[in-house]
């Protein structure tokens, strides 16, 4: 019964380009029409479970076929593949990939809601799960110079993954209207980018906080490379135990962290925030985002990226900020920087193939690269963009007009 329905399946999924796929028992089916702009892929199930693993949760059935080796791409890669799905059902014109069955989203549903408790043991624990899986990975994908593994921002003329990402530092910069001498908070510094950015070209005092010791270990070497460590201070703690501490600063600056805090620690959050922000302090927060409302993770993040996370609706972020009185003074969207800059991840990453099966093995590799084509594709065609939210205590922190983010 599975294999008809999944042809049906896919003549509704694919329509433009062409989906060739070769079944276990040698029968072949195509599915699509030659389209300009769209790929055409030539993919094959090695057993008779696919079909049903598919049908039963689309994204965890194909992406597991995958890892394990049963559905084996024959023509193009596994980007074309995700990106040829995900093109003819565009999040913006009413598509989807299709939901799980009943019992499946039920199920994902359950398990979501247990893991979004997100204490602090479990913190660390999801922040190892993805960022302790050595630093010899992010090595190879990430842009040298900056070691920035969150969106970076590609203004026209912009070429490179190491441009976009000094210019996404500088961006976020002025945001923080910064003076010389002020003290900020990195919260999720990762390996130090933004603290040694934040250090040399302005002159300030960074205190960066992250909860993976791989992190930790490597940002205070790049700190001292950078001759900054009269000025930039690494902890391996919990923003939570900062705002215990009674410590307050002028500015803070969260990039690619807030995604991992949980829903139901988002008002413990920025309850923290506001603690330990100053009575004129600006804060900027930098977070992936839903563009619809409020979701779940589905089952294949959860499972095989970031556990315990959670992509929050702009709706909800809001809400959770407005309870303690932090002003939203500003907020952008950015749309298709985050699909450009995986894509160039992606590309770091095929280029480094052996090296990183090397370091991990080939099922390793295919997660990772799955992983990157999912959150590429999504970026371009699903419901995921990236937000980057100002906030003031006071409604005198910054200049009334928006003209000092013009400035050089």
């Amino acid at each position: 019964m599975s294999k008809p329905l999944l042809d049906r399946f896919l003549s509704r999924a694919v329509t433009k380009g062409r989906l060739g796929v070769v079944f276990a028992d040698g029968r072949a089916a195509t599915f699509g029409t030659a389209t300009e702009g769209f790929a055409e892929i030539v993919i094959r199930f090695t057993d008779d479970h696919v079909p049903r693993d598919i049908l039963l949760d689309p994204r965890l059935g194909a992406a597991e076929a995958f890892i394990d080796g049963r559905l084996l791409i024959e023509e193009g890669d596994v980007m074309d593949l995700v990106g040829l799905l995900r093109a003819n059902n565009p999040w913006d014109r009413g598509g989807d990939l299709g939901p799980p069955s009943r019992w499946k989203r039920l199920a994902n549903r359950a398990a979501f809601t247990a893991e979004q408790v997100n204490s602090r043991v479990g913190s660390r624990r999801n922040v190892a799960h993805h960022y302790d899986i050595g630093n010899d990975l992010y090595a190879l994908m990430l842009d040298a110079e900056h070691w920035q593994y969150s969106c970076a921002y590609w203004p026209e003329g912009v070429t490179t993954l190491a441009e976009a990402q000094g210019a996404k530092l500088r961006h976020i910069a002025k945001k923080l209207h910064l003076s010389p001498g002020q003290d900020v908070l990195d919260i999720g510094c990762g390996w130090g980018g933004m603290a040694i950015h934040l250090a040399k070209h302005h002159d300030v005092r960074v205190t960066g906080i992250t909860l993976s010791e791989e992190q930790a270990a490597l940002a205070r070497g790049r700190v001292h490379e950078a001759g900054v460590a009269d000025k930039v201070t690494i902890l391996l703690q919990d923003y939570r135990d900062i705002a215990a501490s009674g410590r307050r600063f002028d500015r803070i600056v969260s990039v690619g962290m807030f995604e991992h805090v949980g829903r139901a620690q988002f008002a413990t959050f920025f309850q923290a925030c506001a603690t330990m922000l100053t009575e004129d302090g600006v804060m900027l927060l930098h977070t992936i985002g839903r563009f619809g409302g409020p979701g779940t993770t589905d089952a294949f993040t959860r499972k095989y990226i970031f556990p315990g996370g959670y992509i929050p609706a702009l709706s909800e972020t809001l809400a959770a900020s407005e309870t303690v009185r932090l002003i939203a003074a500003d907020i952008e969207t950015l749309r298709l920087h985050y699909a450009r800059t995986i894509r160039a991840w992606y590309a770091n990453c095929m280029a480094h193939k052996d090296r990183i099966i090397a370091l991990y093995d080939e099922r390793f590799f295919r997660m990772w690269t799955f992983y990157l084509a999912g959150a590429a594709t999504v970026f371009e065609n699903g419901g995921m963009g990236n937000y980057q939210i100002q906030y003031i205590r006071t409604q005198r922190a910054l200049p009334i007009t928006r003209d000092y983010l013009l400035q050089r």
